[in-house]
């Protein structure tokens, strides 16, 4: 609730500094008599809707869960930020016509000292805002921000290359305005672009960071008969809601009640330190020195040592019928997972007769 309520002040500020804007360039219009900059104090409302977009994204977000949606509704942030990622697309595409119409058909621009005035305060109010609410945007992970900052940003950018332009008029007498805005346009479509396959790949359910993963491995493995972590599988609901699973090696000599005990302690820290809500499997480890103990060792390490091999986990040995179950993650070089798992197989088997083994061929969801 406080990163929301953050986002929400951070797009008002938003709201404020574009209406402030807008109010100036409306008096100096009006002052100077100039229809162009009233136009542009018009235009200047408009771009409060990113921030009111984001308001009210943030706002539906917060809903809590409910039969239909028994995970929130926070994936409402993503939609949010690809609205305002289209907005900027739309706002270059502008841009490059109307660069193409001044390329077909040039005119000489002209500019007047209220119209010098009116460019210098909005570079400097866009620059501001757009650094602040793009900042704020990456610190509290906020796609939405993230995107209202950089659509401030690219007005500013539009905005100074009117002001290069009218410069180089003034000095040299050539007009390039045409030709810079358009370059501009296109440095606006690639980061919208950009922009846009962030929150699509959220959506789709991109994999969770390598540092998380690595937290959550070093938070669990601090505890003390935890042996190994493996498959880390977490699903995005929103910003800082995550709904997953992993499974723990553990000593086999272990009963039920510890076990119980044990899981119970890492689903509840992991959920009090990061807010996901986590069910743990459990490996089952032979502590004996020789027998299956040693075959597992033995086992694990051989298998390890093969071809594509990028990770061993999930040993099991069903004594009754001589089957040995294993979990693999080959590497990224393997294109036949059926094939690899035969020759695994049958490798496993001349080496350990007469064992027979069942391999499983498993995915790293989160590295």
């Amino acid at each position: 609730m406080e990163r929301n309520q953050e986002i929400i002040r951070t797009s008002l500020v938003g709201v404020v500094a574009n209406v402030l804007l807008a109010a100036f360039k409306a008096f100096v219009g009006l002052v100077s008599g100039s229809i162009a900059i009233l136009m542009d104090a018009v235009n200047n409302l408009t771009d409060v809707l990113s921030s009111v977009i984001t308001i009210a994204g943030t706002k539906l977000s917060e809903r809590p869960a409910d039969r239909e949606h028994p995970f929130g509704h926070g994936r409402i942030e993503y939609f949010t930020a690809i609205v305002i990622s289209v907005i900027v697309l739309m706002a270059g595409v502008a841009s490059m016509v109307e660069s193409v119409r001044k390329l077909l058909t040039p005119c000489k621009p002209e500019y007047d000292l209220p119209a010098i005035i009116v460019i210098v305060a909005a570079i400097v109010v866009k620059l501001l805002l757009g650094r602040y609410v793009k900042r704020t945007g990456e610190r509290l992970k906020s796609d939405a921000l993230k995107a209202s900052g950089a659509d401030a940003l690219f007005d500013a950018l539009v905005t100074l290359s009117t002001l290069v332009s009218a410069a180089i008029m003034l000095i040299w007498k050539v007009n390039i305005d045409a030709v810079l805005g358009f370059f501009i346009s296109c440095v606006i479509l690639r980061a919208g672009y950009e922009m846009l396959l962030s929150p699509i790949n959220e959506l789709l359910g991109s994999h969770i960071s390598r540092d998380f993963v690595n937290d959550l491995k070093k938070e669990v493995l601090s505890f003390e008969p935890v042996m190994g972590v493996y498959d880390i599988i977490m699903n995005n609901y929103g910003p800082n809601t995550f709904i997953g699973s992993l499974h723990v090696n553990v000593p086999d000599t272990m009963t039920a009640r510890e076990i119980h005990r044990l899981t119970r302690a890492i689903s509840t820290r992991i959920y009090e330190k990061y807010g996901a809500i986590v069910t743990v499997g459990i490996y089952a480890v032979s502590q004996d020195e020789e027998g299956d103990g040693l075959l597992q060792r033995d086992v694990i390490a051989f298998a390890s040592s093969q071809p594509n091999v990028t990770q061993v986990h999930g040993y099991y040995h069903y004594e009754d019928t001589h089957v040995i179950t294993l979990d693999v993650i080959p590497s990224d070089d393997v294109t036949d997972a059926k094939l690899f798992a035969d020759n695994l197989s049958e490798a496993l088997r001349n080496a350990f007769p007469p064992h027979k083994f069942s391999i499983v061929i498993d995915h790293n969801y989160s590295e």
